[in-house]
């Protein structure tokens, strides 16, 4: 089930944002095999990470010859592999992708860094916050007057990093089969968080594009676009931008039209009333004080103010719409979200919990043609490591 149903996929385990895109992978129904290190095998992971749902585990030792001969043989039956080392280790530990795409030349070879493949930095480490911070995109986010703020790891490391991974190894996997040629995916957090700000190259192109902290509409400058406190110490959301939205969010708040009108967003770049925002802002904070978040439920939710209430991860699955949706689901007494996005036809099935390392090294390697001496030898050499089944 799923529409990526059929294609089988090595994921040779990272951190974070390789898991992610294994993770999406699997969720379309991709067969995944995570290839993890021999020595994360030894324990039982004491909780659940729904990063790694959906995939059988096999654990081999890429240090030895034996595990890296392994590694290579699924490598044959395989339609891509992906891998999150930094650039030049897989080639030292002897499955680069020239190595690779000469033993299956349909092979799609995905590779996930921060930097990318080559340049000045490809070689050093880095963590989301340093590749949104090159790309332009920290720069803006964050309140007026004061630093930059880190929207958690979401705009490098799972935007910018998984994600774009995602779509680099479909897009090969699609060409690979019209073509029956096999490429590699560059896929680096700094190109995808630079992709993401495209709208605001364009803004800035056009001289409507202040990029210092809280001085855009869409980065808290604006009052009609930002985050209120209710009277429960609670915070509802925003975002009036279009005339006819603004309009609403002042009939809805009891505000005065004749008097905040003017300080309402026209059009892009032009008509911002940017002088009367502050009394705005002062008004609208008053008045959301007012009521709990609850209470601004009841009044906005239904109409086209562009309102939501801010929602933590323990309640955000109670709220109808999200319940309706199914936007999260329970493996196993484990909240989390549900597969993404949605088909009409090929719906992928509900994920199961992701194997804990070396769990299925013996069935993984059954199921992709090795023999039960082969299979032996492995584990007597130390290739492979794992319950024996």
């Amino acid at each position: 089930m799923g529409p990526l149903a059929g294609l089988k996929i090595i994921e040779v385990t990272g951190l974070g944002a390789a898991p992610y895109c294994g993770m999406m992978l699997a969720d379309m129904g991709a067969e995944v095999i995570r290839v993890d290190r021999a020595s994360a095998a030894k324990d039982t992971p004491g909780y659940v990470d729904p990063l790694i749902r959906g995939r059988r585990s096999i654990a081999l030792n890429l240090k030895s010859e034996a595990g890296i001969a392994a590694l290579l043989r699924l490598v044959d039956r395989a339609d891509a592999l992906f891998e999150g080392f930094r650039p030049g280790v897989a080639e030292r530990l002897g499955f680069g992708p020239e190595v690779c795409l000469e033993r299956n030349p349909g092979l799609v070879f995905g590779r996930l860094t921060g930097w990318g493949q080559e340049g000045p930095l490809a070689h050093t480490a880095g963590h989301d916050i340093n590749y949104i911070a090159l790309s332009g995109a920290l720069h803006s986010m964050g309140r007026s007057g004061q630093k930059p703020v880190a929207p958690l790891n979401l705009v490098g490391d799972f935007g910018g990093g998984g994600l774009l991974l995602a779509f680099g190894m479909v897009c090969a996997l699609l060409d690979a089969a019209r073509s029956g040629k096999g490429q590699v995916v560059d896929a680096a957090m700094l190109d995808g968080a630079t992709s993401f700000m495209s709208m605001f190259f364009g803004f800035a192109a056009n001289g409507w594009f202040d990029d210092a902290p809280g001085s855009h509409m869409l980065g808290t400058a604006a009052p009609f676009y930002d985050t209120y406190e209710t009277s429960d110490g609670r915070y509802i959301s925003i975002g009036a931008l279009e005339p006819q939205f603004f309009d609403q969010l002042l009939e809805l708040t009891g505000l005065d039209p004749k008097r905040f009108s003017a300080a309402g967003f026209r059009v892009i770049g032009q008509d911002m009333n940017m002088p009367a925002w502050p009394e705005l802002r002062e008004a609208l904070e008053s008045v959301f004080l007012e009521r709990t978040r609850d209470d601004w439920c009841s009044i906005m939710e239904g109409s086209d103010v562009c309102f939501a209430p801010v929602l933590g991860l323990s309640e955000m699955h109670l709220h109808p719409h999200n319940k309706a949706r199914g936007t999260t689901i329970e493996i196993d007494g484990v909240r989390q979200p549900a597969p993404a996005p949605r088909f009409s036809r090929t719906c992928p099935e509900v994920p199961v919990n992701g194997s804990f390392p070396g769990a299925d090294s013996d069935a993984v390697l059954s199921d992709w043609g090795f023999g039960e001496e082969e299979i032996s030898a492995l584990y007597a050499d130390g290739g492979v490591v794992g319950p024996r089944q």
